[in-house]
Parts: structure tokens; C-alpha cells; sequence
């Protein structure tokens, strides 16, 4: 995928963001494991092109994709990903939950985000062996959606202080498509990360109060002012299937619009993965996690038809 120039693209909640508010994450994937380790530290993630199997993720995509075709939401064929604009989901699906959760255990989708090329990406950043969640975040986005800036500590304070979220993009995701975008060195806003984390007590047992904590007015209200005030900018990238980005519960992120012109639904996963000697977190580990709130899928978005 051909690259442009790091102002276009970038729309947040219908607006251009201004060029010199915007850059690119920096490639690591030529980097050994303390050169990972070094970037990760000091700006908050990694960015990896092309570390994944290629067919693999597309399988992934076509896989999800399939099941959205069953129940109405998009055309054939699958791998498109384009949005029909209606939904059969309620009509054919008799639990939406448990309907979700079968979609987000798909073995094409596990062998990528629980696969040994990730495990290994994650060995080498920890150092030492690496777990993953059980609990996956599968998140197609239609047009006009978009995700504001949040932290994603509050929704992991329990368990391994060290969780790294590891974002996938299940095929190419141009910027017109409403990719991952993050806060250049948010990771070292500590004024902002201290006051996330004295809320853990709390958040721990209140989805409702994480959910504030990771998504506070102050950055995620209108992110352009937010950069113009910490004189930063927002990252991102032309995405292609095969590349990962991993980075820190305390890196500060959102996503683009989705404004695709042929109404494309984007399709990523996320997955936390910590260092396997750490203490795990139960609500997202097992063969039926709960999720922060108890209702396992059901606390996500996509659980819903992608026209709600």
C-alpha cells in the first residue's frame, strides 16, 4: 500500500486534523529485541510491518466477514468486507452473545492473534515467555465510526502491572478507513497517567467507573485541541494485512473516522498479552471470561449489529 503524506487521511470526529498535528509511527520491525524493548520504553509502542503471514490474516478477515454475510450486514463476497447498511442478526441469532463470542473463538482469527508469530513478537518485547488473554476484542467498524482517545489501564489495573495491548489490522486499512491512532508520547504524560491510576481502587470494580477514567473529557472531547494544548500530534499509518502495533496500558489512543467511499466496514483485533511468570487478571482468562462487567461479549460494541 502506497504511503501518503502524513496529513491526509487523518479525520477525527469529522474533522481534518492539521498537518502539523499529525505524523507516522516509525517502522521497528528491522529492530532486534533491545531495540524493540528501547522503543517501546521510550515512545509507548511498536510499530512492526510485515511480521505476520499475510494469507493467514486474510483467512481471519474472510472468516469474521462470513459470519457477518450470514446474518445479513455484509456483501458477498466476505473478504470485501463491504457493509449492506442492514442486519438480520436479531431476526437469525438466538443469543446475540453467545453468537459473538462464536465469531471472536473462529480458529482462522485465533491461529493470528494467539498464533506463535505474535507469541514470539511478545517474547521478545517482555523478554521473557508471553501470555495472551483469552478474552479478544474483535471490532469491525462501519462507516462513521470512530473510537476517542482513551487509556486502556483502567479496564487492566487488576493482575500483571505489565499488559501490552496488541492491535491487528485483519487486512489493509487505509487512513480514509479509520485505523489505530495514538498520541505521540503520551506514555510520558504523567500528570494524566497519575491521575488515571488513582481511580484504580475504584475502577477494579466499576466498569462504569474505568470507562470514565480511560475516556475523561479532557483528551477525549476534541483531541485536536488536546494536541494543540500538549504540542503533539497524532500517529498513524497506511496499515497492511500482516502488520502489528503493540503498545503500553499507559499510551494515550483513539482511531480515525471511517469515512471509506465504498463503504467498507474496518476489521482489527485487539489482544493483551503480559509475561507469563505474572499474575493474571480472571475476568479475562478461561474458557468463558466474564469481560470487566460479567457479561463476557457482551460487553463489546460489536456485539450488536453493525447498524445500531
Amino acid at each position: 500500500m502506497k504511503e501518503r503524506k502524513p496529513g491526509s487521511g487523518f479525520v477525527v470526529r469529522g474533522c481534518r486534523v492539521p498537518d502539523e498535528c499529525v505524523g507516522q509511527f516509525r517502522d521497528s520491525s528491522a529492530g532486534n529485541a533491545r531495540e524493540l524493548r528501547r522503543h517501546l520504553a521510550d515512545s509507548g509502542y511498536v510499530f512492526l510491518r510485515g511480521v505476520l503471514d499475510k494469507d493467514e490474516v486474510l483467512t481471519a478477515r474472510e472468516e469474521v466477514f462470513s459470519r457477518l454475510v450470514e446474518v445479513g450486514e455484509i456483501k458477498p463476497p466476505a473478504i470485501e468486507g463491504v457493509a449492506t447498511g442492514r442486519s438480520r442478526r436479531r431476526e437469525l441469532v438466538e443469543d446475540l452473545i453467545d453468537f459473538w463470542r462464536s465469531v471472536s473463538e473462529g480458529p482462522a482469527l485465533r491461529r493470528v492473534s494467539h498464533g506463535p508469530r505474535v507469541r514470539a513478537i511478545m517474547q521478545a518485547v517482555f523478554g521473557e515467555p508471553a501470555r495472551p488473554q483469552d478474552y479478544l476484542w474483535l471490532r469491525p467498524r462501519a462507516v462513521g465510526w470512530s473510537t476517542g482517545l482513551h487509556f486502556d489501564h483502567p479496564f487492566f489495573a487488576r493482575g500483571s502491572p505489565r499488559v501490552h495491548t496488541v492491535w491487528i489490522p485483519l487486512g489493509d486499512i487505509p487512513l480514509s478507513d479509520g485505523p489505530l491512532t495514538l498520541v505521540e508520547g503520551s506514555n510520558k504524560f504523567l500528570d494524566l497517567i497519575h491521575s488515571v491510576h488513582a481511580k484504580d481502587n475504584q475502577a477494579n470494580n466499576s466498569p462504569t467507573v474505568a470507562e470514565q477514567a480511560a475516556f475523561h473529557p479532557e483528551w477525549s472531547a476534541d483531541a485536536i485541541a488536546f494536541l494543540r494544548e500538549r504540542n503533539t500530534r497524532l500517529l498513524s499509518a497506511e496499515f497492511c494485512a500482516g502488520d502489528v502495533l503493540v503498545f503500553t496500558l499507559d499510551t494515550l489512543h483513539g482511531s480515525l473516522d471511517n469515512a471509506s467511499q465504498i463503504g467498507r466496514t474496518r476489521l482489527s483485533c485487539d489482544v493483551r498479552y503480559q509475561p507469563w511468570s505474572d499474575p493474571l487478571d480472571e475476568r479475562y482468562f478461561g474458557p468463558n471470561p466474564s469481560g470487566a462487567s460479567g457479561r463476557g461479549y457482551g460487553d463489546m460494541n460489536s456485539c450488536k449489529p453493525l447498524t445500531d
